[in-house]
């Protein structure tokens, strides 16, 4: 069953009060208005099950169980410490509370990862969403393991006299889920971008500071997870070092009448299709069927249909915004903000197991159909539109990959396939978004129509496959 825990804030000290609301509204976790019913009314906990549900790299959540938790003695140990660092927050305590209670534990993660893959421009950048929401889902499965295994009530629960800042959420305390998440994020990161380990495992360091700031969660919790976190993020870091993403092109590729030619530095990578995908068997398990041949009367229609396409403004806009905004490694980020804007608007925001399988299952859409596509560019070398007529200009410079099929198309309708299995009430939104990606390409003049088509079709191939392994990981 979801529940969605909220508190009402208005049984607290009224000084204290004033600075919690000013610090939420801020960072617009609440709103102005009334507050909603305390954890006390809750009936349910969140997902008690979870630690049953299928693991990535794990063999199951209870591949790490933990100690269990302290006992009494060192309880009240903790939580008088929790009871020492209430009584001296501040404004930047609040807001530190604030930020990192935005959302599920998962949210944060994945906005600072998803950034900083924009910001890097990495031709990995799919496979490196992957394995940071992999890392973050398959942490948060085993902590729901120790979580129920244990049943550690939280500290305001054991001692009422300790105010907490925000509600206590409803699972047991042991262990942290924002410190696995932290820990397991935070080591992927490091993993990634190297050069800055460190400020990755500062931002974890404050996530967790925060819950314990909050007086929600006890020091032992967080340590228990931290350990945790890291333990499941060395087995993703380890996957990924075996996925053959480090592959490089041996030999030159073909030249000739109607293939595709590079030119220098070739966008994205010839090797990405070779890469071990997530779900699919291999790259090649849904390649489409081969493109028209250069010199069809087909490619011809498909030359005179974008060649005539009447340009306007809005389609200016939109194709340069696809192109521009959303190219490259930032459609992964946009599809990211999408999904992240549906999750805090549902009972998801306070479910951190839902709400990291979610990240998980459309992430891994996105990478396993950017390695099938890279796989049947590379197989078929298709032309561009303006290397089938050379008089043509695209609104803009072409992508440096060959044509068919779609990157944008396949991506677009992987991600927002597994979207729509997840939030169906949002379908119409999302399916325009994904018709709009494909077209946004013939706008611009860099793809054909059989591009987008071949696109839609493996992107829905690939979520699809994404979907038959979510109906049957128990979380149903």
């Amino acid at each position: 069953m979801l529940y969605k825990a909220r508190s009402n804030l208005f049984n607290r000290h009224f000084p204290k009060l004033v600075m919690v609301l000013v610090a939420l509204i801020s960072v617009g976790i609440l709103s102005p208005v009334a507050a909603s019913p305390s954890r006390q009314d809750a009936a349910a906990q969140v997902e008690p099950d979870a630690g049953t549900w299928q693991t990535w790299v794990l063999s199951s959540g209870d591949q790490f169980r933990l100690d269990a938790p302290p006992d009494d003695a060192a309880t009240a140990d903790e939580i008088a410490q929790l009871k020492e660092m209430a009584a001296d927050l501040d404004e930047a305590a609040l807001n530190q509370i604030a930020y990192w209670n935005a959302g599920p534990p998962s949210y944060r993660w994945n906005e600072i990862g998803t950034l900083a893959f924009a910001d890097h421009a990495l031709p990995l950048s799919p496979r490196n969403w992957a394995l940071l929401n992999v890392a973050i889902y398959d942490a948060t499965i085993a902590a729901w393991d120790s979580k129920y295994a244990y049943n550690r009530p939280r500290p305001s629960e054991v001692d009422p006299t300790l105010e907490t800042v925000i509600p206590n959420p409803s699972n047991p305390s042991y262990p942290s889920e924002y410190a696995v998440t932290a820990a397991a994020a935070s080591a992927v990161l490091a993993y990634v971008f190297p050069d800055d380990a460190q400020h990755y495992m500062d931002m974890a360091q404050e996530a967790v500071n925060s819950r314990l700031l909050a007086g929600v969660e006890y020091p032992s919790d967080v340590e228990a997870g931290m350990e945790l976190g890291r333990q499941v993020a060395e087995l993703v870091i380890e996957r990924g070092m075996a996925d053959g993403s480090d592959a490089q092109l041996e030999g030159e590729l073909p030249t000739g009448d109607g293939i595709w030619s590079a030119g220098e530095n070739p966008a994205g990578t010839p090797m990405a299709g070779t890469w071990k995908p997530w779900v699919l068997t291999s790259g090649d398990e849904f390649r489409p069927a081969p493109p028209p041949a250069y010199d069809s009367e087909q490619e011809a229609a498909e030359m005179a249909e974008v060649r005539d396409f009447a340009r306007t403004p809005i389609s200016n806009s939109l194709a340069n915004f696809w192109q521009f905004g959303a190219a490259g490694p930032r459609i992964y980020w946009f599809w990211n903000d999408v999904l992240s804007r549906y999750i805090l608007a549902s009972p998801w925001s306070d479910n951190a197991p839902r709400a990291a399988r979610a990240y998980a299952l459309t992430s891994i859409a996105s990478y396993d159909a950017y390695v099938a596509c890279w796989d049947a560019k590379f197989f078929y070398m298709a032309m561009r539109p303006f290397q089938i007529d050379p008089e043509f200009k695209p609104l803009f410079g072409t992508p440096n990959h060959p044509s068919y099929p779609s990157g944008h198309s396949t991506v677009s309708n992987a991600i927002g396939g597994v979207v729509m299995y997840l939030f169906p009430e949002n379908s119409a939104d999302v399916e325009a978004l994904v018709h709009e990606a494909g077209e946004a390409r013939i706008w611009g003049g860099i793809h054909f129509r059989s591009d987008i088509i071949a696109g839609e079709a493996l992107g829905g191939d690939v979520a699809d496959a994404v979907i038959a392994h979510a109906m049957s990981d128990g979380a149903q």
